[in-house]
């Protein structure tokens, strides 16, 4: 993504209430001065991409935009890394400790495939904040950034239930894991509460394992969504990364609608030429969260600990970008109202 969403001023202001509660980490000017000076320093933040890396319109686009925020806000050198094909957990050793030890601060791993690998580095560098994506890692230098995915899936339910016409809908997710389990309980949760059990949804899951594509693979998402719209469904929810691409396509080609996810792909240039049939997407302020690190890293109040962002803060929400959406009837009333259960605890969302 190369814009910030509306989320992200929300979600910094999240991450400035709890500076207080923060622990140790220093900047960058501290781990790079040398010769006994304590001159600023201009390195900055770094991230370290998940699979599909940059260029996904989705997830490592949205950590990419925080960056570009930072970097625009401070002036300063950033970083961005992209993972390779088949890499371990010391690969992503050697990444991430190659960052710090150029004094990158904060340093942040993009994706819970980074926990053994921060786990393990974090405690080398105790001078660099670090962060992760989507995971926690206990370090009193450590701040994980984690979502309420399932939240922001209950708005897409809601949103499929109320366009379908088949009463069929469709989830495809990337790699059967505890992670994309709550997108999908989300999802099939709003579409059961809405439709009182007349809508059915049928999910697929692309891979077992991230090492086999599922997050990586368009033709493998493009194969699921056809599959699905064959049989019937005429709304596909996709939580699958690089890979959604290829359901937003197939959905496309259906003249069906797609639901995207992590970034608003309505916006996405790569997906312009299928906009037209994105209804909308499930947001989850990535860059925002990044953002909010590197703001508390400048500010010399580094966040660390569990930093959660979901519908109270605006850390997740659902994009209405598409003035589509606004045509489907009783459809932004339904969101509208399932945002505020959520909010008010009326709306308890299963994870799983």
């Amino acid at each position: 993504m190369r814009r910030i969403s509306k989320l992200t001023r929300v979600a910094v202001g999240v991450a400035s209430l709890a500076l207080a509660a923060t622990a140790c980490g220093g900047t960058s000017s501290e781990n790079n001065a040398s010769d006994g000076e304590s001159a600023k320093e201009d390195l900055g933040l770094a991230i370290a991409y998940d699979i599909g890396g940059k260029g996904d319109q989705s997830f490592n686009d949205a950590a990419y935009a925080g960056l570009e925020q930072a970097q625009k806000e401070y002036g300063y050198k950033t970083a961005d890394v992209e993972p390779t094909e088949g890499e371990t957990d010391a690969d992503k050793e050697q990444r991430l400790a190659s960052l710090a030890r150029q004094g990158y601060n904060p340093v942040i791993g993009v994706g819970f495939a980074y926990g053994p690998a921060m786990e393990a580095v974090a405690k080398d560098y105790p001078d660099t904040t670090f962060g992760i994506v989507d995971s926690v890692v206990e370090g009193p230098n450590v701040a994980s950034l984690v979502f309420a995915e399932e939240q922001a899936s209950y708005l897409a339910g809601v949103a499929a239930a109320k366009a379908t016409k088949t009463n069929v809908v469709g989830f495809v997710g990337g790699v059967d894991i505890p992670l994309i389990h709550k997108f999908e309980a989300g999802y099939q949760q709003g579409v059961e509460d809405t439709s009182k059990g007349k809508v059915t949804v049928v999910s697929q899951y692309l891979t077992q394992t991230a090492e086999e594509g599922g997050f990586s693979s368009p033709d493998k998402g493009k194969a699921a969504a056809e599959g699905q719209i064959e049989k019937k469904a005429d709304v596909v929810y996709q939580a699958a990364g690089l890979s959604g691409q290829g359901v937003i396509e197939a959905a496309a080609t259906a003249k069906v609608w797609a639901i995207g996810v992590d970034s608003d792909q309505y916006g996405q240039e790569a997906l312009a030429a299928y906009k037209d049939y994105i209804l909308t997407s499930a947001l989850k302020d990535v860059g925002g969260a990044v953002y909010a690190l590197a703001k508390s890293v400048e500010d010399k109040k580094p966040l660390t600990g569990t930093q959660v962002f979901d519908l109270k803060v605006d850390g997740v929400g659902l994009a209405d970008t598409n003035p589509k959406m606004a045509e489907v009837a009783g459809l932004t009333d339904a969101v509208a109202a399932a945002k505020a259960g959520i909010i008010d605890g009326s709306i308890k969302v299963a994870t799983e």
